[in-house]
């Protein structure tokens, strides 16, 4: 029987890392095509936070580089849709590309909306290149105190919804 001596697990670990890493990058870049040429033309995904408090919700977008004029804003029966487009600037003759890492094209996003959000008070601000939009919670879904009304001989209850 022969003896395999394994020098260093971690090495090999990382080298099946690289071999898995490269096979989804070709099977990706076969299946969408030109890949320089999606980068450029593509769609892409800004990042998006969304963080609730007791009376509304706030959804913020990264979109560095825009400018309102740029940015489309919708609410339409519970969803919200943010839409818009980079545009790639054209090389001179002058200028020569050695890496182009930032994403253009078209962007895309929905998000389906609690039904308690008041739609008439939708708001939306830009600065820094991030898009916050406030979505307030209709009145009737925040919480409620309800007071208990005793008989004159037991102490008044109040309990909280």
């Amino acid at each position: 029987m022969a003896v395999i001596r394994w020098n260093d697990p971690f090495r090999e670990l990382a080298t099946l890392q690289d071999r898995m890493n490269r096979i989804f990058e070709d099977t990706l870049t076969r299946s969408s095509g030109r890949r320089d040429e999606d980068a450029l033309s593509g769609s892409w995904t800004p990042p998006v936070d969304i963080v609730e408090t007791k009376d509304r919700l706030v959804l913020k977008a990264e979109l560095p580089g825009f400018t309102e004029e740029q940015i489309v804003v919708r609410f339409d029966d519970g969803i919200l849709s943010i839409e818009g487009e980079r545009k790639f600037e054209k090389e001179s003759e002058d200028e020569k590309y050695h890496c182009v890492e930032r994403s253009y094209g078209r962007f895309g996003r929905s998000f389906r909306l609690p039904a308690n959000v008041d739609a008439e008070r939708i708001s939306a601000s830009f600065q820094n290149g991030v898009l916050s939009i406030e979505l307030p919670k209709k009145d009737e879904a925040l919480p409620k105190r309800i007071r208990i009304q005793a008989s004159a001989s037991a102490p008044t209850i109040d309990v909280k919804k």
